[in-house]
């Protein structure tokens, strides 16, 4: 069977998206360090990952099944590293259990919600074309934009009460998001890993 040719408008949208996201980690890393923001910290990470993702999925895109299923399934595990780090970020904050400045944890949390809509709408369309790979960019671009409103409710509440609370409880959250997303690609490739196997079957 011949190998599936990429959406020709595919390549140049994960591109463009891979380059938001690692522009924007720049940004919001900037600031989390400055502020002290575990959830900031938690969506850099995210930023980044989004970068790696759409970068590998440019690589990607026009592979068999086969090969698609094996970096979908790496791609999940890409998502749970932020995760990861996000825990050990949170658990370093009871050290200094100080609340994050929340006009600019507010900030750049719309700023973040701008670019993640952005490149949500971007690859709306795409979600279903390639399987594992543009679902794992999508469901990362979406997952993030709850993320981003959680990030926005943080500063407000943060704003209001002075502790530190808000901004952990949405930096948890995200990572409980990432994770959920890893369970949907890693579904996503095993499709895949079924149907390269009843073709070559």
């Amino acid at each position: 069977m011949p190998r599936p040719l990429p959406t020709p408008s595919l390549r140049p949208v994960v591109a463009r998206v891979a380059a938001l996201n690692l522009g924007y980690f720049g940004v919001e890393i900037t600031v989390a360090l400055a502020i002290g923001s575990v959830a900031l910290i938690a969506d850099s990470l995210d930023f980044m990952e989004d970068a790696a993702i759409n970068l590998l999925i440019f690589a990607g895109l026009g592979w068999s099944l086969r090969n698609r299923a094996r970096l979908g399934t790496g791609l999940a595990f890409i998502i749970l590293v932020p995760g990861l780090a996000t825990a050990w970020a949170a658990y370093e904050k009871f050290s200094d259990f100080v609340a994050p400045a929340p006009v600019p944890l507010t900030v750049t949390g719309l700023g973040a919600l701008l670019v993640n809509l952005t490149c949500a709408l971007m690859l709306a369309r795409h979600r279903d074309g390639h399987g594992s790979l543009t679902r794992a960019a999508y469901l990362s671009a979406r997952n993030d934009v709850a993320a981003n409103v959680a990030i926005i409710l943080a500063g407000l509440l943060t704003a209001a009460t002075l502790s530190p609370w808000p901004d952990l409880v949405a930096a948890l959250g995200i990572a409980v998001i990432n994770a959920d997303s890893a369970f949907d690609i890693l579904k996503a490739a095993r499709r895949e890993r079924q149907a390269a196997a009843e073709i070559r079957a």
